[in-house]
């Protein structure tokens, strides 16, 4: 099937807008966070305690201070561009009439749409709003890298991909490692805040960290648990065998393990808290290692997702 060259070109105007949209969001999530004071402990103990229904973590009845302005914007410039962020993947699938993850480009996108995706939703859950900075900073620069060093020409897919399980495996596994981002960053956070309320009194308590990085890590791990039975399954009708200890295949078991480790950790007297997580983040670790260094410098039979 030829590409629409026109839709190609719309997709990666989307794209590259999503990218400054993203962009101005962070600036105005770091004023927020640069200029907004402090809050009193009982303020910060009243705040921990319980979720919010909107982007905000202060009554609404009080008046809105020029930062929380800021913030309520980068909240807005978020939406925003992850509509114009699905949009350019939208137009990438239409213009080579595929599935838009045939690539490490397109994989990558899927992947920090996933996560952008994910904490909008926690916004709209737990005070911690002020963090956007931390996790959309490395959100960006994945996408930067990923439109200009994995950037790839909308084509259609080589033969060994044009399956099913192409929009199956590959979307679930993206999607459940984009949301996984999360949890990595909020346990990173976590165990800078826990017992430092003093030197990081800007940060959500330790608790809602740790609320937020578990219920999150409870949503993503079945979705991998799925990616990984179906790229199995693939790999049976493709290669003739379920399991063959790829590279890739290697580090998807062993953070399949980590992930497993840090929520029976965190049900566990003794392992909760500051050791749940560490295991948390050797996750994010795996996670972050997979995406370059198997991707990209291992060979294998997955090298085909590369460049």
């Amino acid at each position: 099937m030829p590409v629409d060259e026109t839709l190609a070109t719309y997709s990666d105007w989307l794209y590259r807008s999503a990218l400054a949209v993203y962009f101005f969001a962070m600036a105005f999530y770091l004023v927020e966070q640069a200029f907004t004071r402090a809050p009193r402990k009982a303020e910060a103990l009243v705040g921990a305690g319980a979720p919010i229904t909107g982007l905000t973590d202060e009554p609404e009845q009080r008046e809105v201070s020029r930062p929380e302005r800021f913030g309520r914007m980068g909240a807005a410039l978020t939406v925003l561009g992850a509509l114009l962020h699905l949009g350019s993947l939208v137009m990438r699938g239409l213009s080579a009439g595929r599935a838009p993850w045939g690539n490490m480009y397109e994989y990558m996108s899927l992947l920090c749409l996933a996560a952008v995706v994910a904490w909008i939703v926690l916004m709209a859950k737990f005070p911690i709003r002020r963090l956007g900075a931390f996790v959309l900073v490395p959100i960006w620069v994945l996408l930067f890298l990923g439109g200009t060093v994995l950037y790839a020409e909308s084509a259609p897919v080589q033969p060994a991909l044009r399956s099913y399980w192409l929009v199956i495996h590959v979307s679930v596994i993206s999607i459940s490692s984009g949301i996984l981002l999360i949890p990595g960053i909020a346990s990173i956070l976590y165990l800078l805040k826990d017992g430092r309320d003093d030197r990081l009194p800007k940060l959500p308590s330790a608790d809602v960290l740790d609320r937020m990085a578990y219920r999150t890590t409870v949503l993503a791990f079945p979705l991998f648990t799925a990616g990984i039975i179906c790229g199995a399954i693939w790999a049976e009708a493709a290669w003739g065998r379920f399991w063959g200890w790829d590279p890739k295949e290697t580090v998807a078991f062993v953070s399949w393990v980590v992930y497993a480790a840090y929520l029976h950790a965190r049900a566990t007297a003794g392992w909760r808290g500051r050791g749940a997580a560490w295991i948390n983040v050797g996750g994010f670790a795996l996670n972050v290692f997979n995406l370059f260094f198997i991707n990209l410098v291992t060979s294998g039979l997955h090298s085909y997702a590369g460049l």
